[in-house]
């Protein structure tokens, strides 16, 4: 897997999420660059490191 696709959205009670697609990753943050960097480190824990994907794409409902 070469990209892992995010669709970021605003949630209700305040702050922001991201699930993946085609991968069962989500995770949350306050903020937007929050938001980046526990992306980033659940796609590390996710995936081995000869099996991560290069290229994080985000997807915004907002």
């Amino acid at each position: 897997m070469q990209e892992i696709v995010f669709v970021v959205e605003e949630a209700p009670e305040g702050g922001f999420t991201a699930r993946s697609l085609g991968v069962s990753i989500f995770t949350e943050a306050d903020t937007l660059p929050q938001l980046n960097v526990a992306m980033r480190d659940a796609v590390r824990c996710h995936f081995e490191e000869r099996d991560r994907p290069k290229v994080i794409q985000l997807l915004s409902t907002t």
